[in-house]
């Protein structure tokens, strides 16, 4: 329960930290639960667009759900995603894209990255208002559990001092990866539908690419790549949800 709640204080902006008192070494095990903790994000992104609609056209509804969302997480993973893309895209060698993704000034591709996820993003009001609620909330828990497993398949690219966290996730034991998945994918088989089952392979193939991706170029994963690879496995599957439909 503390690293639930571990998890709960590092991934949102609710003051968990007042219902139990966690340690440091809490913190390196928080990523395990990360697809809990999309319950609650993903539910509030779920319940926020079904409330809105209900006043608002469906377009300005979920605009208002993406925000909601984006003030209970504090931007953390669109933060990581901006700087994932100025160093990645600026960033020559394995240094340079890391001292790039530690500044905390934003760049141009950064800039160009976040507008162009959020212009897609936002275009995922073209989704049935039924299945774009189902989807809020299950592809969030989902894309959590498959990108979770990033601590296990690749290392940590920096030192623990040198990270922004000053925090360095420790491997998954297997209780905690079948806990992990498990949480990913409840959602999907109590809500899902044959649409949502049959494109969950997409985020999970976009984030191999991805980790193949980052060990190539800095030889792990960092902070900003667990965000930001969340964000563009989580945009994969509403992309291929939408196309589903459309065809």
């Amino acid at each position: 329960m503390k690293r639930l709640c571990a998890a709960l204080i590092f991934f949102t902006r609710f003051p968990w930290g007042k219902i139990a008192q966690v340690s440091a070494d809490d913190f390196k095990h928080v990523v395990p639960y990360w697809p809990l903790v999309g319950w609650l994000t993903g539910g509030i992104l779920a319940g926020t667009l079904w409330l809105a609609a209900q006043f608002l056209p469906i377009q300005v509804a979920w605009l208002v759900a993406i925000v909601v969302r984006l003030l209970c997480t504090g931007c953390l993973h669109e933060d990581g995603l901006s700087d994932f893309f100025d160093g990645f895209g600026g960033g020559g060698t394995r240094e340079r894209i890391l001292s790039i993704m530690k500044d905390s000034r934003v760049g141009t591709y950064g800039v160009v990255g976040l507008i162009g996820y959020f212009l897609l993003f936002t275009q995922m009001h073209l989704i049935p208002f039924s299945t774009l609620c189902v989807v809020a909330f299950c592809v969030d828990a989902y894309t959590k559990a498959v990108v979770a497993q990033i601590i296990n398949l690749l290392p940590y690219a920096r030192t623990e001092a040198g990270s922004k966290a000053h925090v360095v996730y420790t491997r998954m034991s297997m209780q905690e990866v079948v806990v992990s998945v498990l949480a990913g994918v409840f959602p999907l088989v109590c809500w899902g539908s044959s649409d949502l089952w049959s494109v969950c392979w997409v985020p999970l193939v976009g984030f191999l690419l991805l980790c193949g991706w980052m060990h190539r170029k800095i030889g792990g994963y960092t902070g900003d790549c667990c965000g930001a690879a969340f964000l563009l496995c989580e945009l994969m599957f509403y992309i291929a949800v939408l196309v589903g439909l459309w065809n």
